[in-house]
Protein backbone atom coordinates (compact mmCIF):
# COMPACT_ATOMS: atom_id res chain seq x y z
CA UNK A 1 0.00 0.00 0.00
CA UNK A 2 1.38 3.60 -1.16
CA UNK A 3 0.55 6.77 1.05
CA UNK A 4 -0.20 9.63 -0.90
CA UNK A 5 2.37 12.40 0.37
CA UNK A 6 2.52 16.03 -0.93
CA UNK A 7 5.83 17.30 -0.21
CA UNK A 8 6.24 20.47 1.19
CA UNK A 9 9.83 22.21 0.81
CA UNK A 10 10.79 23.76 4.51
CA UNK A 11 12.49 27.15 3.43
CA UNK A 12 13.92 30.17 5.48
CA UNK A 13 15.73 27.65 8.31
CA UNK A 14 19.57 27.01 8.49
CA UNK A 15 19.35 23.51 7.50
CA UNK A 16 20.82 22.60 3.53
CA UNK A 17 17.34 21.54 2.38
CA UNK A 18 14.01 20.56 4.19
CA UNK A 19 10.85 19.21 3.39
CA UNK A 20 7.57 17.87 4.97
CA UNK A 21 5.76 15.03 3.48
CA UNK A 22 2.56 16.19 3.66
CA UNK A 23 0.17 19.20 5.81
CA UNK A 24 -1.04 17.56 9.02
CA UNK A 25 -4.61 18.84 9.38
CA UNK A 26 -6.70 19.84 6.62
CA UNK A 27 -9.94 20.86 8.21
CA UNK A 28 -10.74 21.35 12.02
CA UNK A 29 -14.57 21.52 12.33
CA UNK A 30 -15.79 23.25 16.13
CA UNK A 31 -18.70 20.37 16.77
CA UNK A 32 -19.38 21.25 20.66
CA UNK A 33 -18.55 20.78 24.28
CA UNK A 34 -18.19 18.00 26.06
CA UNK A 35 -19.57 17.06 29.37
CA UNK A 36 -16.44 18.44 31.22
CA UNK A 37 -16.72 21.87 29.00
CA UNK A 38 -13.77 20.74 26.84
CA UNK A 39 -13.91 21.51 23.36
CA UNK A 40 -14.23 19.05 20.67
CA UNK A 41 -13.56 18.78 17.50
CA UNK A 42 -14.09 16.94 14.21
CA UNK A 43 -10.84 16.92 12.52
CA UNK A 44 -9.87 15.87 8.84
CA UNK A 45 -5.89 14.89 8.78
CA UNK A 46 -3.77 14.49 5.58
CA UNK A 47 -3.04 10.54 4.71
CA UNK A 48 0.18 10.93 6.59
CA UNK A 49 -1.45 13.38 9.67
CA UNK A 50 -3.87 10.17 9.92
CA UNK A 51 -0.63 7.84 10.02
CA UNK A 52 0.75 9.97 12.59
CA UNK A 53 -2.18 10.15 14.56
CA UNK A 54 -2.64 6.22 14.69
CA UNK A 55 1.43 5.64 15.25
CA UNK A 56 1.76 3.43 11.93
CA UNK A 57 5.03 2.93 11.42
CA UNK A 58 5.56 1.13 9.23
CA UNK A 59 3.42 2.77 6.96
CA UNK A 60 5.18 5.90 7.68
CA UNK A 61 8.66 4.68 6.80
CA UNK A 62 7.29 3.25 3.59
CA UNK A 63 6.24 6.82 2.57
CA UNK A 64 9.46 8.81 4.16
CA UNK A 65 11.70 6.05 2.71
CA UNK A 66 10.48 6.04 -1.05
CA UNK A 67 10.30 10.02 -0.99
CA UNK A 68 14.11 9.71 0.52
CA UNK A 69 15.32 7.30 -2.64
CA UNK A 70 13.62 10.15 -4.91
CA UNK A 71 15.32 13.63 -3.05
CA UNK A 72 18.44 11.89 -2.54
CA UNK A 73 20.01 14.03 0.18
CA UNK A 74 24.02 13.33 0.19
CA UNK A 75 23.56 11.74 4.13
CA UNK A 76 25.96 9.76 6.61
CA UNK A 77 23.46 9.49 9.14
CA UNK A 78 19.48 9.94 10.43
CA UNK A 79 19.04 12.22 13.51
CA UNK A 80 15.97 12.13 15.59
CA UNK A 81 14.97 14.50 17.22
CA UNK A 82 14.78 14.05 20.65
CA UNK A 83 10.97 13.85 22.35
CA UNK A 84 9.28 16.19 23.99
CA UNK A 85 8.03 14.27 26.24
CA UNK A 86 8.38 10.55 27.73
CA UNK A 87 5.86 7.89 26.26
CA UNK A 88 5.96 4.47 26.02
CA UNK A 89 6.74 4.29 22.29
CA UNK A 90 7.88 7.18 20.49
CA UNK A 91 7.06 7.75 17.30
CA UNK A 92 9.84 9.82 16.10
CA UNK A 93 12.28 7.65 17.09
CA UNK A 94 10.12 4.45 15.90
CA UNK A 95 9.91 5.98 12.23
CA UNK A 96 13.24 7.46 12.22
CA UNK A 97 14.34 3.64 13.36
CA UNK A 98 12.51 1.88 10.26
CA UNK A 99 13.61 4.71 7.53
CA UNK A 100 17.43 4.13 9.02
CA UNK A 101 16.93 -0.17 8.75
CA UNK A 102 14.90 0.29 5.23
CA UNK A 103 17.56 2.60 3.82
CA UNK A 104 20.63 0.88 5.59
CA UNK A 105 21.40 4.69 6.83
CA UNK A 106 22.65 4.34 10.29
CA UNK A 107 20.54 5.84 13.17
CA UNK A 108 22.02 7.96 15.73
CA UNK A 109 20.53 8.45 18.45
CA UNK A 110 23.51 10.38 20.16
CA UNK A 111 24.05 12.96 18.10
CA UNK A 112 22.03 15.11 19.96
CA UNK A 113 20.39 14.19 22.98
CA UNK A 114 17.72 16.14 25.53
CA UNK A 115 19.50 17.24 28.68
CA UNK A 116 16.54 19.88 29.96
CA UNK A 117 12.80 19.26 29.93
CA UNK A 118 11.15 21.77 28.05
CA UNK A 119 7.35 21.95 27.84
CA UNK A 120 5.50 21.37 24.80
CA UNK A 121 5.81 24.02 22.28
CA UNK A 122 2.67 23.66 20.67
CA UNK A 123 1.79 24.58 23.61
CA UNK A 124 4.07 28.09 23.69
CA UNK A 125 3.18 30.52 20.64
CA UNK A 126 5.35 33.53 21.05
CA UNK A 127 8.84 31.95 18.85
CA UNK A 128 10.88 34.16 21.70
CA UNK A 129 9.43 32.13 24.65
CA UNK A 130 9.81 28.60 22.51
CA UNK A 131 13.20 30.08 21.49
CA UNK A 132 14.32 30.65 25.49
CA UNK A 133 12.79 27.27 26.70
CA UNK A 134 15.33 25.45 23.95
CA UNK A 135 17.75 26.97 25.85
CA UNK A 136 20.55 24.39 27.32
CA UNK A 137 17.85 21.72 25.99
CA UNK A 138 20.20 19.93 24.05
CA UNK A 139 23.94 18.39 24.23
CA UNK A 140 25.50 17.33 20.59
CA UNK A 141 27.98 14.43 20.51
CA UNK A 142 30.97 16.02 18.24
CA UNK A 143 32.35 12.74 17.73
CA UNK A 144 29.02 11.68 16.31
CA UNK A 145 28.54 14.72 14.17
CA UNK A 146 31.62 16.11 13.20
CA UNK A 147 32.28 15.83 9.07
CA UNK A 148 29.02 14.36 8.45
CA UNK A 149 25.91 15.35 6.46
CA UNK A 150 22.71 14.84 8.76
CA UNK A 151 19.15 13.98 8.11
CA UNK A 152 17.33 15.67 11.21
CA UNK A 153 13.97 13.83 11.29
CA UNK A 154 10.96 14.90 12.87
CA UNK A 155 7.22 14.54 13.47
CA UNK A 156 5.44 17.84 12.90
CA UNK A 157 6.99 21.21 11.64
CA UNK A 158 5.04 24.07 13.26
CA UNK A 159 7.21 27.12 13.72
CA UNK A 160 10.57 25.67 13.01
CA UNK A 161 11.85 26.63 16.48
CA UNK A 162 13.18 23.56 17.78
CA UNK A 163 14.71 22.26 14.31
CA UNK A 164 16.14 25.35 13.72
CA UNK A 165 17.98 25.58 17.47
CA UNK A 166 18.94 21.93 16.74
CA UNK A 167 20.35 22.24 13.38
CA UNK A 168 22.17 25.26 14.53
CA UNK A 169 23.95 22.91 17.64
CA UNK A 170 24.91 20.43 14.76
CA UNK A 171 26.21 22.86 13.12
CA UNK A 172 28.01 25.28 15.81
CA UNK A 173 29.09 22.48 18.38
CA UNK A 174 28.67 19.19 16.24
CA UNK A 175 30.66 20.85 13.28
CA UNK A 176 28.67 18.83 11.05
CA UNK A 177 29.19 18.80 7.03
CA UNK A 178 25.55 19.76 6.10
CA UNK A 179 21.71 19.28 8.03
CA UNK A 180 18.97 18.18 5.89
CA UNK A 181 15.74 18.16 7.42
CA UNK A 182 12.84 15.59 7.24
CA UNK A 183 9.24 16.14 8.55
CA UNK A 184 6.46 13.81 8.50
CA UNK A 185 3.94 17.07 8.54
CA UNK A 186 3.67 20.56 9.18
CA UNK A 187 0.49 22.82 9.89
Amino acid sequence: MSIEINPKRLQGGPWAAGYALHIHTLSSTFIGHDEYGHARFETLRSPVGELLYQTAVDLLAEAAGRFLKQWAPPIDAIVPVPPSMSRKTQPVLSVAAAIAERLHIPLCTDCIVKVKQTPQLKDTTEYDKRMEALKDAFTVSPESTTGRSLLLFDDLYGSGATVRHIVDALKDVGHSKAVYLLTLTTK
